[in-house]
């Protein structure tokens, strides 16, 4: 692969996005709207120049073996690249999230306290293989007044490098400086390993793609980290669920987009509803060509299962194969979620609001489901316009991350001459 092995100077990269963020920060939303629709633009008319880009990554790619579905993710088109403009401009839609009024007082001594909602500042984005995060990412990062540094993997560094290349152009129309959107254009570990200690120029981290990845800014980085998460997501069907609603939510849950963070990796069946649906099950199962995992209990109903080891109730297949395991009972599913769960997007089929309740209540997790498919775990879906990432921590944001996310408060006190 001939990849690009620039020499770039991260620490100028970043004080120059600390800059921008500051003329940034005090843009009016009609500015701020407008740069988004003509980023949109821009990136519509220059589609052919992105996609000759991603010509090359796609070529290394298959040199490299990478997956199918890894090169779907990985691969644009036209139509790919206006549905990122037709994201900018639903971004462009929503509110600012900036200069909210969160809550306001008046002291005894006449004080006035406001805190009101203001952009974190700026933003380092370290995620693999989507382009369209490359899009998102920055689309939300403006809008909510940040700027933002972008280094993508190497596996699509050619396609990012373009596409950062049409936005920073569109911005010298616009009244946000071009330096507002940094892109680092080097696939040396070194590179990244750079952003993890910028605290003086860098506000948070946040980090997108395997777990290998995301545990590396974790556990290395000093800037503060908004940590996603992979996507160990449960499908627990319930001795009360419906089999007309159980089925389809767990083929959408597995087969909609199985190389995707919120795709069902594991689904728990309680042993009573599976005594009256197994037919049911193993027919759904092998017409939609669902390899399974199973249990020594599973294994007795679908002989061609692979016995599950305890490396299957972990993984994240990101394929059509999935892990089934049968449970005695509400409380064993929640068990085995707490044990293996990533804290993302967990689901519960039944008609028992009780059985439901306790689910919802005891599941930790960033994102819970009753009778309903893990796959709206996605700001898109939720009518963010976009996401930034799925966080599966507490502090901060939690879930979906959309340009609420991407702020923080301060406390505003006018005086007449108070002292303490």
């Amino acid at each position: 692969m001939n990849l690009l092995k620039e020499n770039v100077d991260i620490k100028t990269q970043a004080r120059e996005a600390k800059n921008a963020a500051k003329q940034l920060g005090i843009l009016p939303t009609e500015d701020k709207n407008r740069a988004l629709f003509i980023i949109a633009e821009h990136l519509e008319a220059s589609y052919e120049s992105i996609l000759e880009a991603n010509k090359t990554d796609l070529e290394n790619g298959k040199a490299a073996g990478y997956t199918s579905a890894f090169m779907d993710r990985l691969m644009l088109s036209k139509e790919r690249i206006h549905d990122f403009a037709e994201g900018l401009r639903q971004v462009a839609a929503l509110e600012d999230p900036t200069d909210h009024v969160i809550s306001d007082w008046t002291l005894e001594n006449g004080l006035q306290v406001k805190q009101v909602t203001v952009p974190l500042g700026v933003i380092g984005m370290i995620y693999e293989a989507r382009p369209n995060v490359t899009v998102d990412a920055t689309g939300l990062a403006l809008k909510s007044g940040n700027a933002i540094i972008l280094k993508g993997g190497s596996s699509a560094i050619y396609t990012n490098k373009a596409i950062v290349e049409v936005i920073q152009y569109a911005l010298d129309h616009t009244k946000i400086p071009r330096q507002a959107v940094q892109f680092i254009a080097s696939t040396d570990r070194e590179a990244t390993q750079q952003l993890f200690t910028m605290k003086e120029y860098i506000d948070v981290l946040i980090p997108r793609g395997g777990a290998s990845l995301i545990q590396t800014v974790v556990k290395h980085a000093t800037v503060p980290v908004l940590e996603t998460g992979v996507g160990n997501c449960h499908v627990y069907i319930d001795s009360e669920a419906d089999v007309l609603k159980a089925l389809p939510i767990l083929v959408n849950a597995k087969t909609d987009r199985p190389a995707v963070c919120n795709a069902a990796e594991t689904v728990l069946i309680h042993k009573d509803w599976l005594r009256n649906h197994q037919e049911d099950l193993v027919k759904t199962l092998q017409e939609h060509s669902i390899t399974v995992h199973g249990d020594e209990r599973v294994l007795t109903i679908l002989p061609d299962a692979i016995p599950a080891g305890e490396e299957d109730w972990a993984n994240e297949y990101l394929n059509l194969h999935i892990a089934m395991k049968i449970v005695d009972d509400v409380h064993e599913a929640i068990d085995h979620i707490e044990t293996y769960g990533t804290k993302h997007s967990e689901a519960i089929i039944t008609e028992n609001q009780e059985t439901a309740d306790i689910f919802m209540k005891l599941v930790d997790a960033s994102s819970l489901y009753h009778n309903a498919s893990t796959r709206f775990t996605d700001g898109g879906a939720l009518g963010f316009g976009a996401e930034i990432g799925i966080s599966t921590q507490k502090l901060h944001a939690r879930g979906p991350m959309g340009l609420k996310a991407l702020t923080t408060v301060k406390f505003l006190m006018t005086g007449n001459g108070q002292i303490r």
